[in-house]
């Protein structure tokens, strides 16, 4: 199999290379210091299509495939990761969602929106006793009338302070567990619907996550996003390029900081010689190259096998588990590079230390993402 980009895939990848260079890199310790990405970046993203990449061409968006979507990520991740990861879950699970599983109505109403940036999406199925067993969940959604009746709390919501459309996954039938969870398309500013304060993270701190709280929020029963009691096969169905993003992300982070560490290892003098001369210097430089190349291409297969309809829970979950975990030690090397002047915020790998941790734990942990490819490979795929 190919990954070398087509012409026109280029196009778009150096797109967002170009924005990541003018807009993000610039920009991105400042915004990692005041935990918000301005408002005027954000637009103009949506000016240049990147919210709409995946969303179908009638209704404004790109149209583009996974594959060349993948590409992107890693170019807007390697200038912001925190930026990219708001364009990467408004796009990959909601947009994706409603193209996929979205009546014509939900879709004429909301996908051209979406696409434009004028309205930011949000992705709701974490909640405090329900994590990697989503299942479990206990935001409940009662039927009455024509409205469905909302109480509960989610949490880990990226984009919450954001959006103005949220999916929001409910239990319909307690007693059915994961096959009794819908998905409901929930509007910011409804009644007995809040938002929590803005987690202080460690990482991607530019990004808005936050907590859902609903009391008796009344939602119309238009806003069934699929069937009753579908939900959790919405949410399963999304994972897969959810993953594969979250790789894209993990590559661009280690991209940033092998760059980083090259410029200092050529430019740092000791003993008379840039340390770029010394072999341990190498040694790291090397490795960090070649797990680099290997995420990369992982992560391209996972989206090519994606972009042409083919089962890839197995590649999906291998490339979100090889990128991040070799993101993490790019990271650390590349610190280590640095030396002290890796441990303060003046350099950017202090902060790339940071958001490649988040990489591991989002969008199924290391952990589950083993279990996905023991229980593939014992299946003999």
């Amino acid at each position: 199999m190919d990954f070398e980009l087509t012409e026109a895939m280029t196009e778009v990848r150096d797109a967002a290379r170009a924005f990541a260079e003018k807009r993000l890199k610039p920009g991105a310790a400042a915004w990692d210091e005041d935990e918000a990405m301005p408002p005027e970046v954000l637009a103009e993203a949506g000016r240049l299509g990147f919210f709409g990449l995946s969303v179908p061409e009638e209704f404004g968006g790109a149209g583009l495939d996974p594959l060349t979507v993948s590409a992107a990520m890693e170019e807007l991740a390697r200038g912001s990761a925190a930026f990219q990861g708001c364009v990467g879950v408004h796009g990959s699970l909601v947009c994706t969602a409603l193209a996929r599983f979205g009546t014509p109505e939900q879709k004429r109403r909301w996908l051209p929106r979406l696409a434009s940036g004028e309205c930011i999406g949000a992705y709701s199925l974490s909640e405090p006793s329900s994590g990697s067993d989503a299942g479990s969940l206990k935001t409940s959604a009662v039927l009455d009338g024509d409205s469905f009746v909302v109480t509960g709390t989610k949490s880990w919501v990226s984009n919450g302070g954001l959006a103005g459309l949220f999916l929001v996954f409910v239990s319909t039938s307690p007693a059915s567990a994961s096959r009794g969870i819908s998905c409901l398309l929930v509007e910011k500013g409804l009644p007995g619907f809040t938002l929590g304060k803005k987690e202080k993270k460690l990482g991607l701190r530019a990004s808005d996550t936050r907590e859902l709280a609903f009391s008796a929020c009344r939602v119309p029963r238009a806003a069934l996003l699929g069937s009753l009691n579908g939900g959790f096969k919405i949410a399963m169905s999304l994972l897969d390029g959810g993953r594969i993003g979250i790789g894209a992300q993990a590559v661009g982070i280690a991209q940033a900081a092998f760059e980083e560490a090259a410029s200092y290892a050529k430019a740092r003098r000791q003993f008379g010689k840039p340390i770029a001369e010394f072999q341990l210097i190498q040694a790291k430089i090397a490795d960090m190259a070649m797990n680099i190349d290997a995420a990369r291409l992982l992560v391209r297969r996972a989206a090519a096998r994606l972009a042409a309809g083919a089962r890839c829970s197995k590649e999906a979950s291998m490339a979100k588990l090889f990128a991040t975990t070799a993101a993490n030690r790019v990271v650390y090397d590349a610190l280590q590079i640095h030396g002290g002047n890796g441990y303060v915020r003046e350099y950017p790998v202090e902060r790339l230390f940071r958001d490649a941790r988040a990489g591991e734990i989002y969008e199924g942990t290391s952990e589950i993402q083993r279990l996905i490819i023991a229980r593939e490979a014992l299946r003999g795929r």
